[in-house]
């Protein structure tokens, strides 16, 4: 698949650097535009469909890492490029292909076009839109898993095993039974929609609890919903009607 890239900036010169290295060192890359903020990013997302984009972290506004949140769905590859090394780790967090640091060195910059080449070259049975079609089948084995997208691939996970989701700025913390965590680039908004509702209750705008696990509610530090671990879990005012009505249909 040829890469079809997008250049996210809001320094018209650094842009411009990052498309004609591009064009002298990595003519596999095709860069079809432009976008000096997030707003525009998203806009140009939508008309030109790249499969790839090289995104600036620190704009004026909206940063990178708030536009990734809000296209999470889309599951575009991601080269984070900034001036600013202490963004490295959140970067990676971010389930980021790659980190560039500015001024751009070539051979960095080559290596990560490699890496999204192979990505968007590995040969998978089921493609991703396919997997989500399978995974709200409600015939589907898959109807009872979520998929979490990582740096490797994607890890289904059963609805037992998850107790709650976090959101953790634009990005999702699964926490599991087990004790383990799993990390996802998805927003939490995202795993809202596409969950089951029957299973999984949004009780704050930082939590969603999968109700086969919650064993009770106390109001004696706030409201909060008590599962199986014992781990407490706020519920905010706006929801609490609706969780109330809800448990007390059990």
């Amino acid at each position: 698949m040829a890469l079809r890239a997008l250049i996210v900036d809001d320094e018209a010169d650094a842009r411009d650097n990052l498309r004609l290295m591009l064009e002298e060192y990595c003519p596999e890359v095709e860069v079809i535009g432009q976008a000096n903020s997030a707003p525009d990013a998203r806009e140009k997302i939508g008309s030109l469909q790249p499969n790839a984009l090289f995104l600036d972290i620190k704009m004026p506004g909206e940063d990178g890492f708030s536009l990734l949140g809000s296209i999470a769905e889309l599951d575009l590859p991601v080269v984070f490029t900034t001036a600013y090394d202490e963004f490295a780790l959140k970067a990676f967090k971010q389930n980021a292909l790659d980190y560039l640091e500015k001024p751009i060195d070539v051979d960095a910059l080559q290596r990560a076009v490699k890496k999204l080449q192979r990505l968007s070259n590995e040969p998978i049975g089921v493609q991703p839109s396919a997997i989500a079609n399978l995974m709200k089948d409600p015939g589907s084995p898959l109807s009872s898993r979520v998929a979490v997208p990582g740096r490797e691939g994607l890890v289904l996970l059963k609805h037992e095993d998850i107790l709650y989701l976090e959101a953790n700025d634009s990005y999702t913390t699964l926490h599991l039974k087990d004790g383990k965590r799993s990390v996802s680039s998805k927003h939490i908004r995202v795993f809202e929609t596409n969950l089951d509702p029957k299973v999984f209750f949004r009780i704050h705008k930082s939590y969603i609890i999968n109700l086969a696990h919650l064993k009770g509610f106390s109001r004696t530090e706030g409201n909060m919903a008590i599962l199986d671990t014992d781990a407490m879990i706020p519920v905010s005012r706006r929801r609490l009607p609706d969780f109330l009505g809800l448990i007390n249909t059990f």
